[in-house]
């Protein structure tokens, strides 16, 4: 009976055997995939320590952007969101000493609008991850971008017409004033004369000015490629400097040898193309007597052919050689 029993216990462990290998697969299965998304996250291999800071408005930052100590990469940042009155701006540093007092600043990184979040480290203690820095300590950029956006809407709102007929009453309104002021008073009418004339060239320039500056931030990515693969390319060209100099330098020296090649062998090889001209011209007249003669020597050798074309022995025709009066064997004559 205790036999049967150990039995059914071991079938029953058998069976339990690939469930709990199953379930531990899984386990570290989902552990993998929970680890390699949040491979940034991890102290050692990751991103480094993420801090936080309170600005009053995004500026055109963005997550990814670099976070540089000193024009000096040590982050980036992980997470721009609205908190209320204003935008905090998570970030990841690496390899940097931040104080207690550390400011943030929102910069221009290139010409095209990019920005970077640049850290001024200060301080006795070290920055508590846990608290943001506040607004008192960031600042955010200017920008130009922005402020022409901003004209090309003021400009739109400005009544120009309303504008010259109040310059004109000005004008009119201080006649009797001294000759400079009426003066001035004149050009500013003129002026506004002059607005209100190009008040659709206006609006169309600065409408022109907002789309390229758009543009711009659009292909921001392309320019600095193209930036770039310029500087690669001056590189290059610097790099093969020595190269490109040795290779002018060389060709130089060979002209050189040859031109004194040239003028050594002058005395010998001017003789010699003498010589070489008058034989093709003896070898153009030999030439030539050749072919007279194959020319001339054709006809016989066609005679020749004729007679002896009828096998191994030579036919002839011997006309006037007996007279016909001398018997019957021509006794007609050649033309018999």
């Amino acid at each position: 009976m205790a036999c049967v029993t150990l039995d059914a216990m071991s079938i029953r462990r058998a069976a339990d055997a690939p469930v709990r290998t199953a379930i531990a697969g899984l386990t570290v299965l989902a552990l993998g995939s929970v680890t390699a998304l949040n491979v940034r996250s991890l102290p050692v291999i990751g991103d480094g320590t993420t801090y936080s800071a309170e600005f009053s408005e995004a500026a055109g930052l963005f997550e990814g952007n670099d976070v540089r100590v000193a024009g000096v990469k040590v982050g980036r940042v992980s997470d721009v969101r609205l908190r209320g009155d204003h935008v905090l701006v998570s970030l990841q540093v690496k390899g940097a000493w931040l104080g207690d007092a550390t400011s943030a600043a929102i910069r221009l990184k290139t010409v095209l609008g990019q920005k970077y979040l640049a850290l001024d480290p200060q301080g006795e203690g070290t920055l508590d991850p846990g608290k943001p820095i506040p607004r008192s300590r960031t600042t955010v950029p200017y920008d130009i971008l922005a402020a022409f956006g901003d004209l090309s809407s003021t400009v739109d709102r400005i009544d120009t017409a309303q504008l010259a007929k109040s310059f004109d009453t000005l004008s009119a309104t201080l006649a009797n004033t001294p000759q400079s002021v009426r003066a001035a008073l004149t050009g500013l009418s003129r002026l506004s004369d002059t607005l209100a004339t190009r008040d659709h060239q206006l609006t169309a320039l600065l409408g022109n000015t907002r789309v390229v500056s758009q543009t711009l931030v659009d292909r921001d990515a392309a320019v600095r490629q193209l930036l770039a693969d310029g500087n690669q390319l001056l590189s290059e060209v610097g790099d093969r400097e020595q190269a490109i100099s040795s290779l002018l330098d060389g060709s130089r020296q060979l002209a050189t040898e040859l031109s004194g090649l040239i003028d050594d062998n002058d005395a010998q090889v001017g003789p010699l193309l003498t010589q070489l001209d008058q034989l093709t011209s003896m070898l153009q007249r030999n030439q030539d007597a050749l072919a007279a003669g194959i020319r001339g020597f054709a006809p016989l050798v066609r005679l020749g052919t004729n007679i002896a074309g009828n096998g191994r022995f030579i036919d002839g025709y011997l006309c006037g050689l007996i007279l016909p009066s001398i018997g019957p064997l021509n006794e007609e004559g050649c033309h018999g």
